[in-house]
């Protein structure tokens, strides 16, 4: 997907009135590092974090080099949560784009007028919002309902190196893409051999090596779409914001309106949560390295359980 960021984004900075006033202010280390949990909680972390894709049902995570841009805020501003988006995903275990002219593919904007902005998205753009079948879907994803919020654009790649956007495209006599993690559907695509039906007007077919455990088809992240309501976030302190975007531009997590059960920076914006954070806590790091160290062609559970596993085995050794 080719990014449009000059011709969809420009419109945002004359939205934007004034940017966000963020302070530079980094955060004091800790004394000292206590680990609190146990297998089962760091288990129970990953499956209430991550969130299915469409498509095959598994945990997405980014497979092409990684290559933010920020927009609607001070270069200043912009070019220290660019870099810090890179350095967690470094961390990691992310691929990065370090090339100086890279393509965005996480474009995050700063906007005192969010929803102009996703209505532009939806008309001009509408594969950015993400995967949707119907008009009614597609309006609820163009919706701005927190005061930072994320849209996932994925791709499917079969075994052969085969890659195709996740979209709920309808094609020819009423095919559809499959959802491959549905266990009537198994890995390809009812056809409709209807008389002059063409080869491109059916969905894709996703080549599998039939394993029920991995059947080497997996989903990464296409482009990810970062808002953030500059009138609601006014005055925030620029480190905490960066950690709190970095999370939603390297995961697709499932709510960001849940309270994580585990000390999490996406807890700093839910209402009463009892295990708020200040920054990237060490929860979020071993998540994100377990997800940029599972093996992509396992099925949801497995993912969940390797993801677990990979949480219990980083943070055992912090203790």
């Amino acid at each position: 997907m080719k990014s449009r960021t000059v011709q969809l984004f420009a419109a945002s900075v004359l939205l934007t009135a004034g940017g966000m006033r963020a302070s530079a202010q980094t955060a004091e280390p800790p004394e000292s590092v206590t680990v609190e949990g146990s297998r089962t909680a760091f288990h129970d972390f990953s499956k209430t974090f991550a969130t299915p894709t469409q498509v095959t049902g598994k945990v997405a995570r980014w497979e092409h080099g990684v290559c933010p841009l920020v927009v609607g805020q001070n270069a200043h501003f912009a070019a220290f949560i660019t870099q810090h988006i890179k350095y967690v995903a470094l961390a990691a275990g992310a691929p990065v784009n370090t090339e100086a002219g890279c393509e965005p593919n996480i474009e995050i904007v700063f906007t005192s007028t969010p929803q102009a902005l996703l209505d532009t998205v939806a008309k001009d753009s509408p594969l950015f919002l993400g995967y949707y079948t119907s008009s009614d879907q597609q309006k609820a994803l163009a919706t701005m309902t927190r005061p930072i919020q994320a849209w996932y654009a994925t791709e499917t790649t079969d075994r052969k190196g085969r890659t195709h956007p996740d979209t709920g495209k309808l094609f020819a006599n009423g095919n559809r893409i499959t959802n491959l993690a549905a266990p009537a559907n198994g890995v390809g695509d009812v056809l409709n051999n209807a008389p002059g039906q063409k080869l491109e007007d059916l969905p894709p077919f996703y080549a599998s090596s039939g394993n029920h455990t991995n059947d080497e088809i997996h989903t990464g992240f296409r482009h990810i779409l970062i808002v953030v309501d500059s009138t609601k976030l006014a005055g925030q302190e620029i480190v905490p914001l960066s950690d709190y975007i970095s999370m939603l531009a390297l995961t697709q997590i499932n709510s960001l309106g849940a309270c994580q059960a585990l000390p999490s920076i996406v807890n700093r914006l839910v209402t009463d949560c009892g295990h708020p954070a200040d920054s990237l806590t060490m929860y979020d790091m071993a998540y994100l390295q377990g997800l940029y160290h599972m093996t992509t062609g396992r099925m949801m559970a497995a993912q969940w359980t390797e993801i677990g596993d990979l949480m219990t085995d980083r943070l055992e050794k912090a203790k």
